[in-house]
Parts: C-alpha cells; sequence; structure tokens
C-alpha cells in the first residue's frame, strides 16, 4: 500500500509541477541526436565521424541538458543518475567529504579514465584512506569542473588501456567542453535537506565570444556553497545511561549544557564547503585545416568537516584532577570543561593548462599537444588542542597552553603530459579505408607530502596524547618529494574487411621509471547483419601502474580513544610489518554486446563483460596492535617490554575472559607505530580505563585477483505523446566482484590475519549492489517540461563487528526505490525557472541493527552516533529539493 501511494504521487506531481529540463539546455536537434545514438563521438575510436550508434564498443552519450536534470549541478551526480554501472561515492568524512569519487563497473576509481576535449585531466592530490569502499581513489577531481562549461560527455563503458594507457581498466569519461563564439546566460540555484539542513546555492555563468575572426573563446565560472548536515545519534559517552557517561557527569555536570547536548558528537554528516571554478576553452581556425587550440581551469576550494568530540578529559594540565573519588568533582587546570569538537579544514588549489596545434593534411590528421595540472591541498586542524603539548607546558601552579588551530600538513600533485597523435586513411580495395593511428605520449607524474608546524606532531613525554587531536600533522622527517616519468606508444587500425563487419586493433607499449616496461593490446569487433541489429565484442589486456598517492602516501588519525593510520608502502614502518613497496596491476577484459534498432527511434544495447585483475592494490586490512577486547597490557605500554611474550602470558592467565579468537592481534604493530614517533602509549592507557577503542595500521598493498562479471543494458524510444515531445529511457545494470585469490599476509604479522580480511573482503565485493535500474521519462510541450527519474538500487551489505562481543554481523540497505522529479517553466524563450526534488519521498536506508547498536551504546563507542551504513548507494541524508533561475542572453 505504502508503495502504491508513492507511485499515484509521483503521477500526480508529475501531471501539475511545472516541467524539467536545464535552465540552458542545448538545442534540441543536437540533444535529441545524443540521445538517438547519431552523436559523433572522439572517444573509443581514432576513427573519424564515427556515431554512437555506430561504435564497436560501448559508448553512452549525454548531452548538457540530459545532465543538467539530475537537479545539481555537478557532473558526479548526473553520471550516476544517468549512467547506472557508474557508482559515486555518496558520504565521507575527513578529506573525502570534498572529493566525492566515481567508479565505474563495480572498480575502483583509479581505473577509470578521465580526460577534458581527448586529454588526460591531472588527479587529485588527496587520496581516499578512510572509506574501504573507494580506498585509495586519487583519481581526477570531476567536481572541479563545471557543468556550465561541458557541451556533452562520453562515457565509454570497455577496457581501454592499449588505447589510452595506465587507468582506463575499468573505461573511459570523456567531457567535451563548449565551443560557443556568441551568447551566453547566467544561472542561480538553491536548495537543502528535508530536514532542514545543507543548504547550497550556486551562481553560475558562461559566455562565447569572437575576440577576432576565426576564433572562439568560452568562458565559464561557477561559484557554490554547501553548508552542514547532521544524520547522528546521541554521543553515549555523556549519557547517564552508560556506565562512563554516569562517570563522566558526575565529574563535569556542567557537560550538559554542551552546544547540541546529547548530539555533541557531529561527524555523521556533510561537511561545509564553499569552491569556485573558472574554465575557458578557446581555438583559432583561421589558417587553412589547422585549428590552434587551448582550455584550462582554475578552482579553489574551501571547507571544514566536524571529526569525533572529545570529552573534557582529554586534555588537562598537571594540576588537575580528573578522575576524582567518588562524590567529587573534576578539579584544576581543565581548559575544556564542556569538551570540543575539532573540525578538519581544507584550502585547495587546483589548475590545469593544455595547448596545441591540430590539422587535416589530405587523409591525414596530426595533433600535437601539451597538458600540465596541478592540485595543492593545505589541511588544517581547527577547534582543537594538543594533549601533550597542552600538559608539558603546564606546571602545578601555571595553566598550559596549546594552540587552537594547526597547519597539519599539505599534499601535492602534478601532472605534465605531451602527447602527439597522427591518423591517416589508406584506400585498399575494401569496402571503406583502412584508418590508422599512431602516437606517443610522454608524461611527468609528482607528488608531495609537506610537513605542518610542529604543534601539529608535538609528542613530547607521552604522559598524554600527543599530535594535534583529529588527525597527527606531518613533521620534517614524514615529508617527501617523489616523481616518475613514463612514456608510451600506440598504434591502432581499424578496417572493415566487408560492408558490415569492423575490425579495430591496438597495441600499446609503456615504460616507467619505477616499474620498467610493458605491452598491452585491444581487438574490437562489431557485425551488423542488419540495420536492425548488429553484435560487438572486445578483449584486451590491461596495465595500471600504483598512482603516486598510493605509493607515497601516509597518514595518523588520533581519536579519543583509538588511534589508526597508513604507511607508506616503501617506508620504514611498513617494512618493519614486512611490506616492500608495490608493483603494478595487469587485467584482461573480455565484452559481448549486442545493438538492436527494431523500431523507428527505438534502440537498445546491451553488452556483458569479465574483467580480471592481477596483484590489485588494495587498502590491506587494518592489523590490531591492541583493542578493548584484547588488553594484554594493563599496566601500560613500555618500549622494554617484550610484547609477544605479554599477550602470551594475558591470554594463558585469562583463557576464558580475554581476546576471543575473533580478535587478531599483532603485537608487531605496536613496535612499529612506536619506533615511528606516533603516541600510543595515553591510547593504551585511555583503552584500559574502560573506554573503546584499537590500534591499528595499514597499508596500500598488491593483495588480490579479482574477477568483475556484469551487463549493462540500455533502451532509448523518443516519440511525440500528450501533446508534445517524450523521451523514454531505461539503463539497468548488474555487476558482481569476487576475490579469486589473495596474497600471503607480510612476515611480521600473525598470519591468521591476513593481508586482506573478511572484512575488507566485504566491503570490496558486498557495499556495491549488485544490479540497479533507471527509468527516466522526459515530456515538454510548449512553455512546459517535466522530467521523472525513477531509480532501483538492490540489496547490499557490510560484514562488520559486534563492539562489545566481537560477534560477526551484516549492516544491510535493502533494496529501495528513488524518486527524482523537476519541473521548467519558460517565462520567455530566455528566461526559464525550474524547482525538483533528488529522493521525492525522503527515503532513508535501513539503520544499523538495533542490537549492534546496543552494544556500541553499552560500550560508549562514539560508531553508535553512526546510525545508516554510510556505504548506501542513496546517501544519508535524505530527500533534497531546490529552485533554479536561468536568464539566457
Amino acid at each position: 500500500m505504502h508503495a502504491i501511494k508513492k507511485v499515484a504521487l509521483a503521477t500526480l506531481l508529475s501531471s501539475t509541477v511545472l516541467g524539467a529540463t536545464s535552465a540552458f539546455a542545448a538545442e534540441p536537434a543536437a540533444a535529441a541526436a545524443a540521445e538517438e545514438g547519431t552523436a559523433i563521438i572522439v572517444t573509443g575510436t581514432r576513427t573519424t565521424g564515427l556515431k554512437a550508434g555506430d561504435s564497436p564498443a560501448p559508448v553512452q552519450v549525454l548531452s548538457s541538458d540530459l545532465m543538467a536534470r539530475a537537479g545539481r549541478s555537478d557532473i558526479n551526480t548526473a553520471l550516476s543518475l544517468s549512467v547506472p554501472s557508474i557508482q559515486i561515492q555518496t558520504f565521507g568524512n575527513d578529506m573525502t567529504a570534498f572529493h566525492p569519487s566515481v567508479k565505474l563497473r563495480g572498480l575502483n576509481p583509479n581505473h577509470t579514465l578521465v580526460m577534458i576535449n581527448g586529454k588526460r585531466r591531472h588527479g587529485t592530490a588527496n587520496v581516499v584512506v578512510t572509506n574501504a569502499m573507494w580506498t585509495g581513489a586519487a583519481a581526477p577531481d570531476m567536481g572541479l569542473i563545471p557543468m556550465e562549461a561541458v557541451e556533452h560527455v562520453e562515457v565509454l563503458q570497455d577496457g581501454a588501456a592499449a588505447q589510452y594507457g595506465t587507468d582506463a581498466v575499468a573505461g573511459v569519461v570523456n567531457l567535451i567542453l563548449k565551443k560557443k563564439d556568441k551568447g551566453g546566460y547566467i544561472s542561480g540555484s538553491v536548495g537543502q535537506y528535508y530536514a532542514g539542513d545543507g543548504f547550497n546555492y550556486e551562481l553560475a555563468g558562461n559566455i562565447g565570444m569572437a575576440p577576432v575572426e576565426n576564433m572562439y573563446l568560452n568562458l565559464t565560472v561557477q561559484h557554490k556553497v554547501k553548508d552542514y548536515s547532521f544524520r547522528g545519534d546521541l554521543d553515549p559517552r555523556v549519557v547517564s545511561g552508560t556506565t562512563q557517561g554516569a562517570t563522566l557527569l558526575s565529574r563535569f555536570p556542567g557537560l550538559t549544557s554542551a552546544a547540541n547536548y546529547p548530539y555533541v558528537n557531529r561527524i555523521f554528516g556533510d561537511g561545509r564547503m564553499a569552491l569556485t571554478n573558472m574554465f575557458y576553452n578557446m581555438g583559432y581556425t583561421g589558417i587553412q585545416d589547422i585549428e590552434i587550440y587551448s582550455f584550462g581551469s582554475y578552482s579553489t576550494r574551501t571547507g571544514s568537516t566536524y571529526q569525533n568530540y572529545r570529552l573534557p578529559n582529554v586534555v588537562y594540565g598537571q594540576s588537575a584532577v580528573v578522575a576524582p573519588a567518588a562524590g567529587s568533582l573534576a578539579s584544576g587546570d581543565i581548559p575544556f570543561p564542556l569538551g570540543f569538537s575539532p573540525l578538519e579544514a581544507l584550502k585547495e588549489t587546483d589548475f590545469a593548462w593544455t595547448g596545441g596545434v591540430k590539422g587535416t593534411f589530405g587523409k591525414s590528421t596530426v595533433d600535437l599537444s601539451a597538458t600540465y595540472g596541478k592540485d595543492v591541498n593545505k589541511v588544517y586542524v581547527v577547534n582543537s588542542a594538543n594533549a601533550a603539548l597542552y600538559y608539558d607546558s603546564s606546571t602545578a601552579t601555571r595553566a598550559g597552553y596549546t594552540p587552537r588551530d594547526v597547519y597539519d600538513g599539505s599534499f601535492t600533485a602534478s601532472q605534465f603530459t605531451v602527447n602527439l597523435d597522427g591518423t591517416h586513411e589508406l584506400e585498399v580495395g575494401l569496402s571503406e579505408p583502412v584508418h590508422l593511428a599512431a602516437g606517443g605520449e610522454w608524461r611527468r607524474d609528482t607528488y608531495a607530502l609537506g610537513a605542518g608546524e610542529a604543534a601539529s606532531y608535538y609528542v613530547g613525554t607521552g604522559k598524554l596524547a600527543g599530535g594535534i587531536q583529529s588527525f597527527f600533522g606531518y613533521s620534517p622527517a614524514n615529508a617527501s618529494n617523489n616523481s616518475r616519468t613514463n612514456f608510451s606508444q600506440y598504434f591502432d587500425v581499424s578496417f572493415k574487411p566487408v560492408a558490415k563487419w569492423l575490425v579495430d586493433g591496438a597495441v600499446r607499449h609503456e615504460h616507467y621509471s619505477d616499474f620498467g616496461d610493458t605491452t598491452v593490446f585491444k581487438l574490437t569487433s562489431r557485425y551488423d547483419f542488419s540495420p536492425a541489429i548488429a553484435v560487438r565484442g572486445t578483449v584486451s589486456t590491461g596495465f595500471r601502474a600504483p598512482t603516486l598517492a598510493e605509493g607515497f602516501y601516509s597518514g595518523i588519525n588520533v581519536g579519543p580513544a583509538s588511534l589508526s593510520g597508513v604507511f607508506a608502502p616503501n617506508s620504514a614502518g611498513a617494512s618493519a610489518l614486512g611490506i616492500s613497496g608495490l608493483k603494478p596491476e595487469k587485467s584482461t577484459n573480455l565484452s559481448l554486446g549486442i545493438v538492436l534498432n527494431p523500431l523507428p527511434k527505438l534502440t537498445i544495447t546491451i553488452d556483458a563483460y569479465s574483467i580480471y585483475l592481477r596483484d590489485r592494490i588494495v587498502q590491506s586490512s587494518g592489523f590490531l596492535g591492541y583493542s578493548n577486547n584484547c588488553k594484554y597490557l594493563p599496566g601500560g605500554f613500555s618500549s622494554s617490554t617484550n610484547l609477544s611474550a605479554a599477550l602470551a602470558s594475558f591470554k594463558a592467565s585469562n583463557p576464558t575472559s580475554a581476546c576471543p579468537n575473533s580478535v587478531i592481534v599483532s603485537p608487531s604493530v605496536l613496535t612499529a607505530l612506536y619506533n615511528n614517533g606516533v603516541p600510543i602509549t595515553s591510547i593504551i592507557d585511555t583503552i584500559n580505563g574502560g573506554q573503546s577503542g584499537s590500534l591499528t595500521i595499514n597499508s596500500f598493498v598488491n593483495g588480490l585477483r579479482t574477477l568483475t562479471r556484469g551487463v549493462d543494458f540500455l533502451a532509448t524510444y523518443n516519440t511525440r505523446a500528450l501533446g508534445g515531445r517524450v523521451d523514454l529511457s531505461l539503463s539497468a545494470n548488474y555487476n558482481e566482484t569476487t576475490v579469486k585469490g589473495t596474497n600471503p599476509p607480510p612476515s611480521n604479522i600473525n598470519p591468521d590475519q591476513g593481508i586482506f580480511d573478511k572484512y575488507s573482503k566485504s566491503a570490496l565485493t558486498d557495499t556495491t549492489p549488485k544490479w540497479r535500474a533507471t527509468f527516466n521519462t522526459y515530456w515538454e510541450s510548449g512553455k512546459f517540461s517535466v522530467n521523472l527519474r525513477e531509480s532501483v538500487y538492490g540489496p547490499a551489505k557490510l560484514l562488520a563487528q559486534t563492539a562489545q562481543k566481537a560477534e560477526d554481523y551484516y549492516q544491510r540497505v535493502g533494496t529501495m526505490f528513488v524518486t527524482d522529479l523537476e519541473g521548467t517553466f519558460a517565462f520567455t524563450r530566455d528566461i526559464k525557472f525550474s524547482i525538483g526534488a533528488n529522493n521525492l519521498f525522503g527515503i532513508y536506508p535501513d539503520k544499523i541493527p538495533a542490537f549492534a547498536r546496543q552494544q556500541q551504546f553499552d560500550a560508549a563507542s562514539t560508531a553508535y552516533v553512526s546510525q545508516y551504513p554510510s556505504f548506501s548507494s542513496v546517501g544519508i541524508n535524505g530527500g533534497y529539493y531546490y529552485a533554479k533561475l536561468g536568464v539566457k542572453f
């Protein structure tokens, strides 16, 4: 009955709400062409003039007006709503909140190549390390590309490493910029979540001009702001219903007056962000058959995300009494009697430039270009404190000192690429000329970690936790500058042995300064039995070198009673665990598809695929050194203690109550952390004092062999009905990844741990819905239009452990139906107003099971705040409504 009501409401709204296209749509003819498969593509082929509907590989073309119907002017969102095989990261904490990743066909974002105007886009300097489903992602940030600058997007859903090089294992996303030399528009939009938070506004403008004859210059500026949201629960550490909370309130009764009490921990929600993007695209065609072109971008982003709330007893001076006798209040040098909420803050600058010249010489073409891109992320911690610094700077009579806002360090990535590409048509007597293509690419990548200020990494005596609370800063010893070069060459041939049979082959050789040589190939074919039916297929091999971010990133996160982090694979810390660097991945891709045109304006494509990855790079399991479920150092940590002997003795002395079999501990983790200057003593003392927590470390490793198989389905139909134009589309994807083999664990890790445990495996294979479908209806008549989209997401799950008993359970998200509706009214041909909603009925994912949450509550775990699974494909924020106004000139 509830589902029937929702369908009825959607029907009613779609018939009454003002209709929907972009405030500034592409020309109707161009939009229709793209949707009917007649758009000319440049992705997945070196042949000039090839139509999307005739491609031997699956290429989906998304026009600018189609993407704008997504509701939010964000390329990531538009792609995920339009292409079911694309999944967007819907929630992230720390820096990942500002760099949402996109993955294709269930693989990692690093397996998808992103290009602009056919040129490789540089990656972000920020690598995902706090979200197991997207771990290692350092792909190009498409959030820095304003939708208003894009004419259309071509999505190649096929392995293309032999054509374009490393990264193109799952496919290619190629964004084609606008080239208009006259006219323009200005648009504005506002929106927020149904819950009343997450306010979002955007201002954007695009203008085309011709500064001189035979020249086009297209400029785009976008500014957008997004505010915080919160979907968390209360903090069990500060309420009387838990043992720890009752004790804390008896010592700090004023805590109940803290902001948002008892919802003091604001970590579970969106961060705040301000983003400005500027793009240009220009070219000069005044020389016959020659075009001189250039395009580029400049972006700035600032933002902040809440981190775990810190209790009043985390930071104090030497005169403090934070654990007085029963019935007494805490006293002395306690600077934050109401606790505090650290914020992780970002200041980012990103820029890119491409310049080149291309020309046609008879039946040959040549394109020479150079591209440079750089991304700089400066990381700060705001409203925080360094507990060790405060304690060490205090005396029995003088309060301590700690800065509240601290610079943690920086991540910087750059890429410089030079390309030379050529094509030639050769007549050999076949039904069509043979198309030859060849070229080369030279590329230099850099990645650097910059040191922060001393207060961010100060450890001191170790009496209290060192490092700025929430994100341990980078010392000069951790800073690094890294680079590598790559030179590649390719050859491509495409021909038709007979009129209905197309064959395309490519081979590519690459030489990396750090990994040596490799050669990959691709063979693609298509046979048209008639205008109504064709079959196509591909076999290819691929190669992906580790990104420099995967190879050299390191970082430590310090929680209230926990410490987790990442050792760079080639670091001394990783070596102490038995990890020694990374090597490239290798892949084999197979695909087989059918193209049907059973009726005029009806096109159906079905493509099945298989992707086998060897030496797949993953973030290893969290190697556990200590936890509240295995407190084998009851007297605290000492560097002189034989940790392995202490663990064995503790288990022998407590055979029934200590260290369940499901808790696998590697004492070498503590040694590696301590020897690398990481503050562990106070964290262990806090855990021993009764708080739930752990100390873990991991690293990027070549850990797996995986097989990903799936099917893509797309059907489009355009007609006239209900007094206007109607565009219908149905797209679906089935995708399943299985782990076919696991490499052995590092030599100094407990062999029972494994390099990729069952929880990490579940995050990789279970959290992406195995199937998803989207049905879209667009209707336009006169001044009105409506766009209705219904998306269905299959079930997903994640294997986890209960907080107290360390028992396995699944966090599950059931099948979800999500409705998006947008409508537009055109006051004039040039002024349009739109209103709409994403997730119209305010659907939320299923909550984490009650029994697991009860254990989190009883253990006073900060995880209790996160009441929804963060891997949900529809996010955690519920419905979002918006309005847009556009003026064309």
